[in-house]
């Protein structure tokens, strides 16, 4: 049997990993939510979440790609009781994986695409409020400007894959996620220092109870939960596959948090961008994509420099999109590897061509496919992102903390033995963390799926 491909360091599996949980998220939604729902305090919740919902899940993801070696449905297949079906998690996963990158690559054509506008002068200091939002849905209504742009994130995402773990997409997404770290604190860096960029980091970050009560605390729970929870990826597999690749030297737990941080360091400084470039320019910090693709850019073009900074800044948010493009493809191109015995050539070629043709559906949405609805009056991307957001995402996680901790799946003590092999801090092996895991864990997952699909 052909040996495991694994990584060449612990930093590379942990920029690999971060890489796969940093997403476009981190930067449109999480400042949002931040200075909408009491700043700091939104804050404190999130981190607490983050480690009380967020990181545990992640232990057992990684537990079971470790101990198998294997990803996919034949990861779970490998480590549980024989005649039993668990390992129907890892289809589901790999369906959820194809369903994010139908409507991700889309979006991270985008973030290209605005690259090139911004490097190429496309932006300047000429444009008004109007002649900015124009170029958005220009660049949506134009099929060929979507497709194409759509089309480089697949093929650069491909091609790292098909150079292998360790020459390709360690090698690589050392360099990008490295890359990213220095652009967003130069950025953000800039950001502190342009004039009213106090007001903005006030907003942003002085916890402040008047916005609580007026949110309602039960609402800013319910947002600073759902945000720990989605913000890592989890229940898709998408961090399983790295276990596989992982040494046993370190503990799943450390490891989990230092993955959980780098993620939490990138959302969080994003904001530092954010609001105080907003503040700067009396505009409006919007959610979602008006806030990178309309908000964003009305800000750069009234900067000095501003053509320079939104370049750097659409490097940054192309970078982010591409390291999760790159990670979830790994997982699927491996998983068809694990599962039907193919070699990493016609894993890539297969899963090249099927990634491309489904994801053109999203791409042409906003043009040829305008008005084209697949589940109730959703877009084919609004679609794909709710099955996956709040369906398959909880659901998964909800079926691999049941596997990892039941004593029908796995198992308890097999988890934990996976999990505290290795040095550094250990999960807790006692009763009280067993009950934790196993039932009021997978009941606050149950609750974020809920309220997300009602």
């Amino acid at each position: 049997m052909k040996e495991r491909e694994s990584f060449s360091s612990r930093l590379g599996f942990i920029l690999v990993s971060a890489g796969c949980a940093i997403g476009i998220g981190n930067v449109w939604k999480f400042p949002y939510l931040v200075g909408e729902n009491g700043g700091g305090f939104f804050v404190l919740l999130y981190l607490v979440f983050l480690l009380i919902m967020g990181v545990p899940v992640m232990t057992m993801e990684l537990a079971v790609g470790r101990k198998s070696r294997k990803s996919g449905a034949e990861g779970f297949r490998e480590i549980e009781k024989k005649g039993s079906k668990w390992h129907s998690i890892g289809y589901f996963a790999t369906i959820g994986c194809y369903l994010l990158m139908m409507f991700y690559t889309s979006v991270a054509g985008w973030m290209l695409s605005y690259f090139w506008k911004f490097l190429t002068g496309t932006f300047n200091q000429a444009m008004d409020k109007t002649a900015v939002a124009s170029v958005f849905s220009d660049m949506l209504s134009s099929p060929l400007d979507s497709l194409i742009f759509m089309a480089i994130s697949v093929v650069l995402g491909i091609t790292v894959c098909a150079l292998g773990l360790k020459n390709g997409v360690e090698k690589i997404t050392k360099v990008m996620m490295s890359g990213l770290l220095i652009l967003i604190i130069v950025l953000a860096f800039h950001s502190l220092t342009l004039p009213g960029a106090v007001e903005g980091l006030k907003f942003y970050l002085v916890p402040s109870l008047s916005a609580v009560k007026e949110k309602g605390i039960l609402s800013v729970v319910v947002a600073a939960m759902n945000q720990a929870f989605f913000t890592l990826s989890l229940g898709i597999c998408a961090m399983e596959i790295f276990g596989t690749y992982m040494s046993k030297e370190n503990t799943l737990l450390s490891e989990s948090l230092r993955i959980s941080l780098l993620d939490t360091f990138v959302a969080v400084v994003s904001g530092l961008i954010i609001f105080p470039s907003c503040f700067s320019f009396n505009v409006s910090p919007d959610a979602g994509p008006s806030l990178i693709f309309v908000t964003l850019p009305n800000v750069f073009v009234n900067m000095k420099g501003g053509r320079v900074w939104g370049t750097l800044f659409f490097v940054f948010m192309s970078f982010a999109a591409l390291s999760t493009v790159i990670a979830v493809f790994e997982n699927i191109i491996a998983s068809f590897m694990d599962n039907f015995g193919w070699s990493r050539k016609k894993s890539v070629v297969i899963n090249f061509i099927g990634l491309l043709i489904l994801s053109i559906p999203c791409t042409l949405e906003n043009n040829l496919l305008k008005g084209v609805t697949v589940l109730g009056s959703k877009g084919v991307l609004d679609s794909w992102d709710f099955l996956v957001s709040n369906l398959l995402l909880p659901g998964g996680s909800i079926a691999i903390i049941l596997f990892c901790v039941w004593k029908n799946g796995w198992g308890w003590n097999g988890y934990l033995e996976e999990a505290n092999t290795g040095k550094g801090i250990r999960m807790p092996r006692n009763k009280g963390m067993k009950i934790y895991l196993g039932i009021v864990l997978p009941v606050l997952v149950l609750i974020v799926m809920i309220l997300g699909l009602i």
